[in-house]
Parts: C-alpha cells; sequence; structure tokens
C-alpha cells in the first residue's frame, strides 16, 4: 500500500473519529442522567484520543493530518441536534443516536482492516477498532433488550 492510500486511511478514521467525538458530547450534554451524560462524555475523551493518535501517525508519515469530521458527520452532528430537539432530549434517543453513530464508525473501523496497513499501524488501527466496537456494544446495552 503506498504512502498516500496510507494516509488518506487514516485521515479517513480521523474524520470518524472527530465525528464520534462531537456526537457524542452533543449526547452527553442533552442526557437527562448524569451518569449517562458522564459515560457519553468519556467517549468523547475516547474518541478525541484516537483522532490525535492517528493524527500523530500521519504526522509521522510526514504529512498533514486531518483535523476536521466529515461531511457525513456534519450531517450527522445536525441530526444529533434536530434529534434532541424534537424527542426533548430523551435518553432512548440519544443512545439511539450513538449507536448509529458507533455503527458508522465500527464500519471505517473494518474498511481500513481490510486494506493491507504498515504492521504498526495496523496494530493502532484494531485497537482503536475494538474500542468503538465496545462503545457500540455498550450504548446497544444501555438501549435494552426489545433493540
Amino acid at each position: 500500500m503506498d504512502s498516500q492510500s496510507v494516509i488518506s486511511t487514516l485521515n479517513d478514521l480521523i474524520e470518524t473519529c472527530k465525528d464520534g467525538e462531537y456526537g457524542f458530547r452533543m449526547c452527553a450534554e442533552k442526557a437527562s442522567s448524569p451518569n449517562l451524560a458522564s459515560l457519553l462524555g468519556r467517549h468523547a475523551d475516547e474518541c478525541q484520543a484516537a483522532a490525535r493518535e492517528l493524527q500523530q501517525c500521519v504526522v509521522q508519515l510526514g504529512e498533514t493530518p486531518d483535523t476536521s469530521g466529515s461531511v457525513t458527520g456534519a450531517l450527522h452532528r445536525g441530526w444529533v441536534a434536530v434529534r434532541s430537539v424534537l424527542s426533548s432530549y430523551d435518553d432512548e434517543a440519544l443512545l439511539a443516536e450513538c449507536e448509529r453513530g458507533e455503527d458508522t464508525a465500527v464500519a471505517a473501523y473494518r474498511k481500513a482492516l481490510e486494506k493491507p496497513l504498515p504492521e504498526t499501524l495496523r496494530a493502532v488501527v484494531e485497537r482503536q477498532y475494538l474500542g468503538a466496537r465496545r462503545n457500540h456494544d455498550q450504548v446497544r446495552s444501555l438501549r435494552g433488550p426489545a433493540h
């Protein structure tokens, strides 16, 4: 895999992390349960740390990393805001949106792992992929068995 393809893949994941950070942070601010707000805030921090780690990988490859979210993420952020208002900040709706966002993140990591990344980067991406799956599964379990 050539250097530009690796950087493009990492930048795509950085966008995904930034989108996740924003989504979790917005939902944490809207959550009525202090415990849920705290959990979502921690997930936002994890996404932020993952983006920073990926940005550092891009810098180590001699390039400038992406610092913003994606167009899809902008739509997701807009949906979070609208959904939050329409649902009167209902925690169930916030959890559903967080789960949807993590579905997107898990898919982005799976796509990246299908590529022939250098082993050192593959290890970073695999570890972060497991974190995204953990976040997804935790949010899903909070929604209950009916979902």
